[in-house]
């Protein structure tokens, strides 16, 4: 029985296969997340915790778990936040022992918020969703690019990470204090003045139908209680890809791939977000001639709204 953070963790039916077309064991989840819990931890450290588990495989649906199960070990911590109706306790991921624990309850993908339980209900980061409507990645790329470049001139230090689905997710870290309805507000801005400039390829449009083929610049990440996918979380699919911290060269590339990285060929290469704590910029205040259309739109969601 290994021990971990002075924590002895079990890994029962560790030769249990969860990736049928790749043999990829429980097993071997649990010692990826183990080796790569340096580099994801300082990310999803004190954010509440969204859970896949695929406790047959991923062949079946997964179950979508928020509240922390009473059978969790006293050791992982919680945190409980206002929902809609009450309270709900979350998991967090503050250690490695908590990674592997969350393998050996069949926990593939890991999504977290967007906000710290110090300061619950200001984000620390405003994110786009780069969402296309078919595997045309070359306008992901090239549109995160031009993202980039607008988020630099408003004074921001912006990541990237490939989604390991089909997307790219571009995040600014940003200083604590303006609150979700604030940052939404701002990256509704940012995306619909995107989509102005490239109107054929691009769009807000909440509604599929609306899209139209078009990309979609998702910005409604930036909420109260909304998750996103955890920098280096495995994604259920065909050769257990990851949601990838890249280079920005790596994005001006033709042969990046939103799956392209799977557990197996994750070590090795440098981590690009090493200095994103560090890279924290005040959200850059909108004038009234800059404020979003939200006509008939989703907004931000205060932890009021959601009582």
């Amino acid at each position: 029985m290994p021990v971990i953070d002075g924590h002895s963790i079990t890994i029962t039916h560790p030769d249990k296969i969860l990736f049928p077309a790749d043999g990829i064991t429980k097993g071997e989840l649990a010692e990826y997340y183990q080796r790569i819990a340096g580099r994801m931890i300082p990310h999803v450290r004190d954010r509440p915790l969204h859970m896949n588990r695929y406790p047959g495989g991923i062949q079946w649906n997964p179950i979508q778990q928020k509240r922390v199960p009473d059978s969790f070990p006293a050791w992982i911590e919680r945190a409980t936040v206002d929902m809609k109706g009450g309270t709900i306790t979350h998991a967090l991921i503050d250690n490695t022992a908590t990674l592997v624990y969350l393998a050996q309850y069949n926990v593939v993908t890991v999504h977290v918020w967007l906000s710290r339980i110090q300061a619950i209900t200001q984000p620390d980061m405003v994110m786009f969703d780069l969402d296309p409507a078919d595997e045309d990645f070359s306008i992901v790329r090239k549109t995160a690019l031009t993202l980039k470049t607008m988020l630099e001139d408003l004074k921001l230090v912006p990541f990237v990470k490939t989604t390991g689905s089909r997307g790219l997710h571009v995040i600014a870290p940003i200083t604590v204090g303006p609150t979700f309805e604030e940052v939404h507000l701002f990256a509704d801005a940012v995306a619909q003045r995107l989509a102005a400039a490239d109107p054929d390829h691009l769009t807000t449009e909440f509604t599929k139908q609306k899209r139209e083929g078009r990309l979609f610049l998702d910005v409604n990440r930036n909420a109260y209680a909304q998750t996103a996918v955890a920098p280096y979380a495995v994604r259920a699919k065909a050769g257990a890809p990851v949601a990838l911290p890249v280079d920005w060269s790596e994005v001006e590339s033709p042969r990046l791939r939103p799956d392209g990285v799977g557990i197996r060929h994750v070590e090795g290469r440098d981590d690009p977000w090493k200095s994103m704590e560090r890279s924290q910029k005040p959200l850059p205040p909108l004038t009234v001639s800059q404020l979003p259309d939200r006509s008939g739109r989703r907004k931000g969601v205060s932890r009021k709204e959601v009582r």
